[in-house]
């Protein structure tokens, strides 16, 4: 197509077969580089007729200038300088991210060119009624850190407004961090559970006036309980405060969450209605029954007015796959999509207990987004095993014609225990292959 383009416009007929070869993409609309922060390069593909993919080869036009038949003063076209070839790195709806050894030349307004895209191997069918629409929401993948947190949260508690990450590892550390340059993050606090516990899911909440608390629960297999540890910072470090006989989650995103708590156990493997946590009297005070979970915990419950304004909707991960919303009338509305996917799990007597990844829910009352993670085995089935997961993607659902609906869909590169929500952003972060993870942030503005 390229080839017959130009034959047919009588333009590099003498010159540059080469280059149109490699790069044949310089026929199509322009892509324009926006953004160079570092060696990376955000590019402008919203006029670009070339499907353009992740790990695809580029170069940046650095500069032309006409070639002219001395004798004919015919113009034959241009001469092009290029930079070093770079490659895609990230994809969104509106822009790539590419990334290039040496960006010194490089300047906003310039085009990029790219070679033709491989086509891609055939992917695995999506679950029923799934929409694969790539999100065009921004995101940051922070550098991958050498843990495999399974929960998260977002908090001040260096100091405030500090707006620190706090993490839980598999070996129950609680790590602050501090968001450093360059997409990584800086360790500042730390404090270990100890071996006998095993960590379930973390919380991060201004219960009280000052810092944010950090709230751990965790169970000991030897006592067959589930207990929260409470965490402060004192004097620049980590302290336990107190330590609570409930399982303990937040609900919400940023100012606005609340903190929960569960009596576990009360029948079988099923916990306690929800009951809201405040600080009175110099203690914590665990409020009477306020929200009736269908028995299934914390992390994979929500509670919001996602079908109209006051209408104060649960919503929850049923056993057997979808997410499930109990409307103003008391019926039940779900997802086509299979959510039951939970790398966390306990045994407990002769019942294994598993904690799904939490749901998020943001926007306005009545027009609300539903956040939540789909984890993928290894083998394409839907894994009773621990151990099986390997990739996973996080869609966003709104409630339309009596059913959740994926709207957009943000694809990782790991599984996902659980997620948090701050003003701004859903945060996950997923295990990558080597058992380390990498956090992530899923702005909720497109």
């Amino acid at each position: 197509m390229v080839y017959n383009y130009y034959m047919k416009n009588n333009i590099f007929r003498l010159v540059l077969p080469a280059v149109f070869l490699l790069f044949p993409a310089l026929s199509g609309a322009q892509v324009m580089v926006v953004r160079i922060d570092g060696n990376k390069v955000y590019l402008d593909t919203t006029s670009s007729k070339q499907k353009i993919t992740k790990g695809q080869h580029f170069k940046i036009i650095l500069s032309s200038e006409k070639l002219i038949n001395p004798k004919t003063g015919k113009n034959l076209g241009n001469i092009y300088t290029y930079s070093p070839e770079g490659q895609i790195t990230e994809v969104q709806a509106k822009y790539a991210i590419g990334e290039l050894a040496e960006t010194a030349s490089l300047a906003i307004g310039q085009e990029a060119v790219f070679e033709e895209a491989a086509t891609p191997a055939a992917a695995p069918a999506a679950p029923a009624g799934q929409d694969a629409a790539v999100s065009p929401r921004r995101k940051i993948v922070y550098a991958p850190l050498n843990q495999e947190i399974i929960s998260l949260s977002q908090a001040d508690v260096t100091a405030p407004g500090a707006q620190n990450i706090i993490t839980l590892s598999d070996k129950g550390v609680v790590t602050v961090w501090s968001r450093g340059e360059k997409e990584t993050l800086q360790q500042e606090l730390s404090y270990s559970l100890g071996r006998s516990k095993q960590p379930l899911t973390l919380s991060a909440a201004s219960v009280k006036e000052g810092l944010a608390q950090i709230f751990v629960s965790a169970y000991e297999p030897s006592r067959k309980t589930i207990s929260t540890w409470i965490l402060e910072n004192k004097n620049g470090s980590l302290v336990q405060t107190e330590k609570l006989p409930y399982f303990m989650k937040e609900i919400g995103c940023g100012s606005d969450k609340k903190l929960f708590a569960q009596t576990p156990f009360v029948t079988s493997g099923r916990p306690g209605s929800a009951r809201e946590v405040s600080y009175q009297d110099g203690k914590f005070s665990i409020g009477k029954p306020v929200l009736s979970t269908q028995h299934n915990w914390l992390t994979g419950v929500n509670f919001y007015d996602i079908e109209e304004p006051k209408s104060n909707n649960l919503l929850y991960t049923s056993a057997n796959g979808p997410i499930r919303l109990v409307t103003a009338k008391g019926k039940r509305a779900e997802s086509k999509d299979l959510f039951a996917k939970a790398p966390n799990r306990v045994k407990y007597k002769q019942d294994i207990v598993e904690f799904y990844p939490s749901l998020q829910v943001f926007g306005p009352a009545g027009n609300a987004t539903v956040a939540a993670v789909e984890n993928r085995s290894k083998y394409g089935i839907l894994s009773s095993a621990f151990g099986q997961y390997h990739t996973s993607n996080i869609h966003f659902m709104t409630f339309e014609k009596g059913r959740l609906a994926v709207t957009d869909t943000t694809e990782l590169d790991g599984y996902v225990y659980d997620t948090a929500c701050s003003d701004d952003a859903i945060l996950a972060a997923e295990v990558l292959p080597d058992g380390s993870s990498s956090v992530v942030e899923i702005f909720k503005s497109f």
